[in-house]
């Protein structure tokens, strides 16, 4: 299993970001994947499931603002972020399957700051 997260970067409050992680080594197309994230000083963190077919359920934080979505053709998970709030800062990571303790790929930094 290999999970390759990509798109995060420093933004200014208020921004967006677009997160991708590509998978490969399973079959991606049955396999649920989940974003967590892990703040400075804090735990992991759930953020969103994205089923096999699509369909998503967000963190009660997040909700409304950010969006995950899958092309299960080019193997790839996506977390849509919108309306950045320094709270956000935090390291990313997409974890295979439901849940925050499978495999995980090695995240990408997102921050929040102006």
């Amino acid at each position: 299993v290999q999970l390759v997260e990509s798109g995060g970067d420093l933004v200014q409050p208020g921004g967006s970001l677009r997160l991708s992680c590509a998978a490969s080594g399973f079959t991606f197309s049955v396999s649920a994947m989940t974003w967590a994230r892990q703040a400075p000083g804090k735990g992991l963190e759930w953020v969103a499931t994205i089923y096999h077919d699509g369909y998503t359920r967000t963190a009660d934080s997040v909700k409304g603002r950010f969006t995950g979505s899958r092309d299960n053709p080019k193997n790839t998970v996506y977390l849509e972020m919108h309306d950045l709030k320094p709270e956000d800062t935090a390291h990313y990571v997409c974890v295979k399957d439901i849940g925050i303790d499978g495999t995980r790929g090695q995240g990408t930094q997102v921050t929040v700051s102006s």
